[in-house]
């Protein structure tokens, strides 16, 4: 796998005027693939225990993420990837996994994006890293990044926001999640461990990552998970950290996060 400290010094380089060099306004036909991945059980049981999923030799969903992200990040650093990895916003994730993994089982990951299209707020695109065992495919998720761009009269939408749902649950999500959650998962994004990198890019403190939220929500789903499924979530308002959250278990396989003031984090669903 890539090394994901010299990526993000790549990206912080790029971001810097004069050497970022030209964004290409397609993307790369290009893919990336790093086979024999096996997995370390103290790395699975440390990230088991930071989002909250029982300690088992069987992969949460959200785990294979983790594992094929410094590839991911070696897609978006490549020349020519349209969207620059600095500022960047996780809006989205689809995970879809077709059977249970185990950790003695060695994984292949490949990477791709696709779907880059226009936002009122910049573009997006959607990031492909698919897993496969022996040649088949056991898992595949789909993360949707906005590259936020200045456009006249983009705007954010200010309509009446619907009440939240009643909770199932509250969690106190402490400052120790963003720095215990970048050590497990290798994404050192600033944003989440810094309380000047925070701010530098807009945020008063440090916030929670994306896909902490949606593991800790899926390992308060865990009993109720069928061997096979797809789990969708939209990101909404980030979590700062600390702060304390209200988790939200709905009809149809539907979840949410919301804040103590009814403000959504992440909408989910499960099918």
């Amino acid at each position: 796998m890539p090394a994901p400290g010299a990526l993000y010094r790549r990206a912080a380089l790029g971001a810097l005027p004069g050497l970022g060099g030209r964004r290409g306004a397609d993307l790369p036909a290009v893919e990336f693939t790093v086979a024999g991945v096996r997995i370390d059980r103290a790395h699975l049981a440390d990230y088991d225990r930071v989002c909250g999923f029982r300690l088992t030799d069987r992969l949460p969903a959200t785990f294979p993420h983790v594992l094929g992200f410094p590839l991911t990040l070696r897609l978006m650093t490549a020349p020519g990837f349209p969207i620059p990895l600095t500022g960047v916003v996780h809006v989205g994730n689809r995970i879809t996994t077709r059977r249970p993994i185990t950790a003695d089982e060695t994984l292949d990951f490949t990477t791709y994006a696709e779907n880059l299209r226009p936002h009122d707020r910049g573009r997006q695109v959607d990031v492909v890293l698919v897993g496969s065992v022996d040649g088949e495919e056991v898992w595949r998720g789909v993360s949707t990044y906005l590259g936020r761009e200045r456009k006249a009269g983009a705007g954010r939408d200010r309509g009446e926001r619907p009440a939240a749902p009643a909770a199932t649950a509250r969690w106190r999500v402490e400052p120790r999640v963003g720095t215990e959650y970048a050590r497990v998962s290798g994404d050192h994004n600033p944003i989440h461990t810094s309380r000047l990198g925070a701010r530098l890019f807009g945020f008063h403190r440090p916030i929670a990552h994306g896909m902490w939220s949606k593991a800790r929500c899926l390992a308060a789903l865990e009993t109720r998970l069928p061997d096979a499924y797809t789990v969708e979530v939209a990101f909404k308002l980030p979590v700062p950290l600390p702060s304390t959250v209200d988790f939200a278990l709905l009809p149809d396989g539907a979840f949410a996060l919301h804040d103590s003031r009814g403000r959504p984090h992440l909408a989910g669903l499960v099918r």
